[in-house]
């Protein structure tokens, strides 16, 4: 996959890494899986540690970063999205997709035995997907901002009944003893992420790459029938689905369970962009790119029943699971 902008090397954002590196992306992830992504994606990036993901998202936006990170999607939790809606409130478009295997261990300072752990901590997420086998363990938990610094709250104040989950490549990084590989309840834990780039995307798509295009298409009403021409649009001309994810809240938002309003700026609007409300969204992900002939007809058919369509990118289809180990 070409760059662009080859000899300038990208800059994402990294909320998990609390020190900064020598590198430079642009994130907001709560788990040290995140700062592996850049590195994988495009390997002697610089990463920016950020704080959120809107923060992430922002300096994009402002030209501190070229790339934010954003997890969206993983086979323990589904899909994320709160992520999918914040990357529809900004005018950033999807420029790559990686897909994550997720390893925990349980880091533990050298010399301390798994009897002597009386509390564990990490980011709540990774809590969550390690919550079988920490009952087993019988340990307290304690939620932190992130698993980086889980361990290097670890680390720096030598706590000695104290164990963090983490990769084993943190484990490396800090000296510590790894005292449980695969943590983790589900053996099989892979987290999807989508790189973001100002537009144009600045990825150039071989010509003979298998090719994605993302898109969100909102309506007011009629979801059922709106649902069944989205996927008669594509059926129709032979193209495959790979993603399609149907919001529906007909509220205000303020009932128990209730969802509010997606809100999607528009980036076509006259004058600026506005941020509009839709009770109803769908995300679509098909196979081709916007520019393909039998994609662009079926978003123009979709575009005469929907009341919003938006491409949110088109790029290369990695269905590689790269591994965190």
């Amino acid at each position: 996959m070409a760059y662009t902008s080859s000899l300038n090397l990208p800059k994402h954002l990294l909320l998990p890494n609390p020190r900064r590196t020598r590198h430079r992306p642009s994130s907001s992830s709560s788990s040290s899986s995140v700062s592996f992504v850049p590195k994988t994606a495009l390997p002697g990036c610089d990463t920016l540690p950020c704080r959120t993901f809107a923060d992430a998202l922002a300096a994009v936006e402002r030209g501190a970063a070229d790339r934010a990170i954003l997890p969206v999607e993983s086979t323990m939790e589904g899909t994320a999205l709160r992520n999918y809606d914040l990357l529809l409130r900004h005018g950033l478009v999807v420029a790559q997709e990686i897909n994550l295997f997720v390893h925990y261990c349980l880091l533990a300072m050298p010399g301390v035995r798994a009897a002597e752990v009386r509390r564990v901590i990490s980011h709540p997420m990774a809590l969550a997907h390690c919550g079988r086998a920490l009952a087993r363990l019988g340990v307290d938990r304690e939620p932190v901002e992130d698993t980086a610094g889980a361990v290097e709250m670890l680390r720096s104040n030598r706590m000695l009944d104290t164990a963090a989950i983490a990769s084993p490549r943190a484990a490396d990084l800090y000296g510590l003893d790894v005292l449980a590989h695969g943590l983790q309840d589900e053996s099989w834990n892979v987290t999807r992420f989508l790189l973001l780039s100002r537009p144009p995307s600045p990825v150039a798509l071989p010509v003979d790459a298998d090719a994605k295009t993302s898109m969100v298409v909102a309506h007011r009403g009629g979801s059922l029938m709106v649902l069944l021409k989205v996927l008669s649009a594509f059926s129709s001309r032979n193209i495959n689905l790979t993603k399609l994810e149907v919001i529906n809240n007909d509220g205000d938002g303020a009932g128990a369970g209730a969802r509010p309003p997606v809100m999607i700026l528009d980036t076509n609007a006259r004058g600026a962009p506005t941020l509009r409300a839709f009770p109803h969204v769908l995300y679509v992900d098909c196979a081709g790119t916007a520019h393909d002939p039998r994609v662009r007809e079926a978003i123009q058919e979709i575009e005469k029943f929907a009341v919003f369509v938006r491409v949110l990118g088109c790029y290369a289809a990695d269905t590689t699971v790269y591994d965190l180990q």
